[in-house]
């Protein structure tokens, strides 16, 4: 393997970290699904440790289980076994210190861009004209002043986007969970959306998990790189981005690192006997 990846540990050896410095924690996680009479597993003995302030991307494979995990770490579903923690917290459900970010904005049709927004607040603690404020600040930040009043149908795919992403970080949350929220974009847009969201990152420095199937975004938005297998889910390699090399996709390392990413998964990192770093 190139000097310019550098492998973590592999996860397992991190369970020492302090809990007090994990946003987010898998040990031992496994889910699997009833489909036809026939158990499908989705995720397999996955264990990962997200330090707060930190960028993961998960990459891999159309239904290797990254959407099954983040869902588990978004509280909208269970495992089978295995422990999920917040900030050394269990999971037991959805919390309004974890966003959410789909692959569709899902905005309510009804409702203007700044509503869409504030719907993230009802049930947050703050008087009418804090959450105004917090509103107005993040639909600035991702870059929709002037379209505060617009109607969904009356903006882009990116702008329907950025103004999920603003109801994601409007609460302040510890962590922002992100489900390949830039996959139904053209190129252009999505390339755009991609530097939004590193930069907004670079200013918040929230916690931030992004799955995705996409390498160069995986590696352009990351500062750690989780590889999975095909289905079972595991986690076969975690990778340092050097950001350095990631920030230019014209740069002869990243186009180096890229190659190696391919290489990994189009030799079929294998389900079968343990995973190496």
């Amino acid at each position: 393997m190139s000097a310019v990846l550098k492998a973590t540990p592999p996860p397992l050896r991190q369970a020492s970290l302090d809990a007090a410095r994990c946003a987010l924690s898998a040990r031992g996680v496994s889910r699997r699904f009833r489909i036809a009479g026939t158990d499908l597993v989705a995720l397999a003995g996955v264990d990962l440790d997200v330090a707060a302030g930190e960028f993961v991307t998960i990459l891999g494979a159309s239904g290797c289980g990254k959407s099954t995990l983040l869902r588990l770490f978004a509280g909208l579903d269970r495992a089978d076994t295995g422990t999920l923690l917040h900030a050394g917290v269990p999971i037991a459900g959805p919390s309004l210190q974890r966003g959410l970010v789909f692959q569709e904005p899902r905005l309510f049709p009804w409702l203007t861009v700044t509503q869409n927004v504030a719907t993230a607040l009802l049930n947050a603690p703050g008087g009418p004209e804090a959450k105004r404020l917090a509103v107005a600040e993040h639909i600035a930040l991702v870059g929709l002043a002037g379209f505060e009043d617009a109607w969904p149908h009356q903006l882009s795919g990116g702008m329907a986007q950025r103004a999920a992403i603003a109801r994601g970080l409007v609460n302040g949350p510890d962590v922002l969970l992100m489900d390949e929220p830039f996959g139904a974009l053209d190129a252009l847009t999505r390339a755009r959306l991609q530097r939004e969201l590193r930069r907004i990152w670079e200013r918040e420095r929230t916690t931030m998990l992004l799955v995705t199937h996409d390498v160069d975004e995986a590696l352009l938005l990351g500062t750690r790189l989780v590889v999975m297998t095909p289905r079972p889910g595991r986690i076969a390699r975690i990778l340092d981005l050097p950001r350095s090399i990631t920030r230019d996709h014209a740069d002869p390392a990243f186009a180096r690192l890229r190659a190696e990413v391919l290489a990994m998964l189009d030799d079929g990192i294998s389900t079968e006997g343990p995973l190496q770093p």
